[in-house]
Parts: structure tokens; C-alpha cells; sequence
């Protein structure tokens, strides 16, 4: 008989993990059975807080338990891929918070262990599988908007905690990889198009880290987008999408509730959509339900993420250089 029920196991106890606590809880197809800590005390801790079944010392003992289907990896962005990779050869599927990997190299080896090992993979940008998002996809290509000319986004937020990961180069830190990959897949996945060409410019911090960044880019049929983003900046998130018939605002793009609205803008009238969904967290895990139950293709392809760092990584690229950066843009 076909198991029914994956069994999800948090690979470590970071902030992240109480987005998934309740869907996971309401999900009919999905149970959440174990978290690992690199301290035992800390994992039993953790897991009499949440009501969490198992509780492991060391990332190695949670890969180990044949019960468990499925890993959330929210470790820090320089070990996602070692992780990942380590997981799918212990049998697990695995979603990974993003950044899925931090070069070419590591998405690559993750796809080659998911091929050879049939399991799935998925980078968590969770918004993708909310019904706002879907619409807004399906609008742009019904044409609602017209022929589309540019997109503009941000997000932007204070980070307040000075012993976070985040502010530390070599664990893959600051504002482009933690909340510019966002925009940046947001553009990717309505335009269904993937850039031509990339201009950056960073703001470096104290500790080396890009504190804001300022994105351009030039997609297929003169297609461009524009975002930035910061954790030196006071909260700010937005998308708009222009067309030539109209444009659309999306007020909250990238954590969109069950219930959200957007706004469409014709001839200075404003008509507001109101777009129910299943909330996105809960989604998210559905779409890993239903890929692994059900084979369905998950909403975001390892090819979609691959082609995402490649874009993160081009625009570091003309941040240092000062010029324009074409894509694909081929580096480890």
C-alpha cells in the first residue's frame, strides 16, 4: 500500500520552523515527527515546546531515522546545499529555505543527487504557491495588462540582531541573498522569462556584507525590471507590474495571507481583485504532498532555482565590476 502520511523532520530549530509548525499540524498528508539541534538539550527542549515526538543531538542522528520522509532544512545559506545533499542521500525529500545554494556548483550537485537518488527537491519560496501569485502569473500572460514594460519591487527591513548569521559573508549573508532572491524570482516567475542582461549596485557594511542592494535588469522584448532591497532600511515591500494597458499593484507580493487584494489601474481608475487561497505556508507543503504522493511536477523546479542564483550571482558580479553583466552567466 502507498504511504498516505510523510513524516517531517526540522533540521534544526531556527525561527523559520514555526511557519511550518501549524500547516503541518492541519495538513491531512503531512506530520510533523522530529527536529535535530547540534545540542541534544537544546532539540528536547525545543521539541516539549512545540509537542514535537523525537528530538536528536546532531543533524546525522535525524537523517538516520528510517521514519522520516521528509527534511526542512532552515540551516544557515553556506550549509543548505551540504545539507540538502546529505538528506537525499539518506532517502529524505527536502525542502530547503532559500537560498537553495550559493553557487552553480552546489545547485548542480543537488540535482544530481535528487536524480540519482529519485527524490525531491524544493526551494521554499512559499509565495509561489499561493493563488495571488498564480493569478497574477495567468494575468500577465492573458495580456489583462497589456504588453508588459517594466516591473518594480522592493523589500526592505531593519535587522536588529548583531550575532546574526546574516551579517557574515562567508555564511552567505546579507540583504541580496536573504530577501533580494524574492523580486528576483517574483519578475523570473510572471514575466515567465528569464534575464538577458544585469546591473548592480551594493551598499557594503561594516562586516562586508551587501547592507542594500540596487537591482536593474533587461528581460527578453524590452523587459525590465527594477528592485532593491535592504536590512538597513525601515520595513518596505511592494511589487508593481506595468503594462501598457494597465498596471497592477501587488501590495503584499512575497507572504501573501489566505485572503489578499490587489489593485488594477486603467485610465487612473482603481478596481481592487480580491484573490482567496489556501494560506502559504500550508500550500507549500501541499505542493511537496503532492509531488511526492502524487508525482505532480512541484510549483518550483530545481531549473527555476538554478536559474535564479545564476542571476543572484551575476549581479554580485557587476556590483564588483561596475558594468553590465550578461546571463547565463557561467561561474562556480
Amino acid at each position: 500500500m502507498t504511504k498516505q502520511i510523510l513524516n517531517w523532520g526540522f533540521l534544526s530549530t531556527a525561527r523559520i520552523n514555526k511557519a511550518l509548525l501549524e500547516p503541518l499540524r492541519t495538513s491531512k498528508r503531512n506530520c510533523l515527527l522530529a527536529v535535530a539541534s547540534r545540542e541534544k538539550n537544546r532539540a528536547k527542549k525545543y521539541a516539549r515546546e512545540k509537542n514535537i515526538q523525537r528530538a536528536y543531538g546532531s543533524y546525522a542522528d535525524l537523517l538516520a531515522d528510517p521514519d522520516i520522509d521528509v527534511i526542512y532544512n532552515t540551516l544557515p545559506n553556506h550549509i543548505h546545499a551540504e545539507w540538502t545533499v546529505k538528506a537525499v542521500e539518506a532517502g529524505k525529500h527536502v525542502l530547503c529555505e532559500k537560498p537553495l545554494a550559493l553557487s552553480l556548483k552546489e545547485v548542480d550537485a543537488i540535482s544530481a543527487a535528487a536524480q540519482r537518488h529519485g527524490r525531491i527537491v524544493v526551494e521554499a519560496f512559499m509565495y509561489r504557491t499561493h493563488a495571488q501569485t498564480l493569478l497574477v502569473r495567468k494575468m500577465v500572460k492573458n495580456g489583462k495588462l497589456g504588453k508588459i514594460r517594466m516591473v518594480r519591487s522592493s523589500f526592505t527591513f531593519v535587522m536588529t540582531n548583531p550575532d546574526d548569521y546574516r551579517w557574515k559573508p562567508e555564511m552567505g549573508g546579507g540583504s541580496l541573498w536573504d530577501i533580494g532572491c524574492y523580486p528576483l524570482s517574483f519578475a523570473r516567475t510572471v514575466l515567465a522569462a528569464e534575464p538577458l542582461e544585469v546591473f548592480g549596485w551594493q551598499i557594503t557594511g561594516p562586516t562586508r556584507i551587501d547592507d542594500s542592494f540596487i537591482a536593474q535588469i533587461r528581460f527578453p522584448d524590452n523587459v525590465f525590471a527594477h528592485f532593491d532591497c535592504s536590512i538597513r532600511i525601515p520595513f518596505r515591500v511592494f511589487m508593481e507590474i506595468v503594462g501598457e494597458k494597465a498596471s497592477l499593484r501587488i501590495p503584499r507580493p512575497f507572504n501573501p495571507r489566505a485572503k489578499e487584494k490587489l489593485e488594477l489601474i486603467r485610465k487612473g481608475e482603481i478596481e481592487t481583485i480580491i484573490v482567496k487561497g489556501t494560506p502559504p505556508y500550508l500550500s507549500e507543503v501541499e505542493d511537496m504532498a503532492d509531488a511526492i504522493l502524487t508525482k505532480k511536477l512541484p510549483v518550483i523546479s530545481l531549473a527555476d532555482s538554478r536559474a535564479n542564483v545564476a542571476a543572484i550571482l551575476a549581479l554580485f558580479e557587476s556590483a564588483k565590476i561596475g558594468k553590465p553583466v550578461s546571463l547565463p552567466f557561467a561561474t562556480i
